[in-house]
């Protein structure tokens, strides 16, 4: 297994490189082994699919349940694995430390507590706590800029928000659910840090080329994947219920292959 030194190397690569890389988001050591046997180079960690495997609303699971989930998943895959951090919790510095200490070589701190939106001065000294911690450790650290996410659609502090997280010491930086083509390409111009971008909304609808082309170098699927996951449960479950039809089951992937794949015969 690499170590965590090698990770960070070779995830620090990956956002060097000329061409955009997927970092899709598993959500238990399961869905990791599956995404690393898919061939991804790189794994991340999402706090929605965390919690609604749990039965939580997203939000609902503190900083040792999401270092934990992060843990397990770090264990399943040789591959390097960033966190969903979430606000950073009480302490970011802290927080950093700890999530390096589990085997993470990178995660993200987003300026917005409760659906909140910080102030700016306040978000950018926990930022910069943040990647004060992360100096010395093989560890990547993302700014998130939630105002999109948040209600407040304002491009214009989007992009000054980046930029003074970007002064203040992130390697990476991300605002998700920008509304179009022209905002991801505004967004990506402004900075000089690989951005990361969300696939939802807008972005979902354009290819890996097309998102290359806008600037952006790292492409996130954030719950997504989870939310697939349990949409494909719902359908077939309805299917069951309401039709009394099994095509779902029988369309399931076998059983045989997943159960080798988790390390079994």
């Amino acid at each position: 297994m690499a170590d965590q030194h090698s990770k960070h190397l070779a995830f620090k690569a990956l956002h060097e490189a000329d061409e955009p890389f997927v970092i899709p988001n598993p959500w238990d050591a399961g869905t990791a082994r599956l995404l690393t046997a898919l061939g991804f180079p790189a794994l991340a960690t999402t706090s929605a699919g965390l919690a609604f495997a749990r039965g939580v609303p997203d939000g609902a699971c503190g900083l040792d349940d999401t270092l934990a989930n992060a843990a397990e998943i770090v264990a399943a895959t040789d591959l390097p694995v960033t966190a969903d951090l979430g606000d950073g919790f009480d302490d970011p510095a802290e927080t950093v430390r700890r999530a390096a200490a589990v085997g993470l070589v990178g995660g993200s701190v987003e300026d917005a507590r409760h659906g909140e939106v910080l102030p700016v001065d306040v978000a950018v000294e926990r930022v910069a706590a943040a990647a004060e911690a992360a100096k010395g450790l093989p560890f990547l650290l993302t700014a998130r800029a939630e105002n999109f996410l948040c209600g407040r659609p304002d491009l214009d502090d989007t992009i000054a928000r980046l930029k003074a997280y970007e002064q203040a010491g992130a390697d990476v930086l991300y605002a998700p659910a920008l509304p179009d083509a022209d905002a991801i390409a505004a967004v990506c111009q402004a900075v000089d840090k690989p951005v990361n971008v969300l696939v939802a909304g807008a972005a979902a609808q354009l290819t890996l080329a097309e998102l290359g082309r806008l600037g952006a170098r790292r492409i996130s699927t954030g719950s997504g994947l989870a939310r697939a996951a349990l949409g494909a449960v719902t359908e077939a479950a309805t299917r069951m219920r309401d039709a009394g039809t099994f095509e779902a089951i029988a369309a399931a992937q076998p059983y045989g292959d997943l159960n080798r794949l988790m390390g079994g015969r």
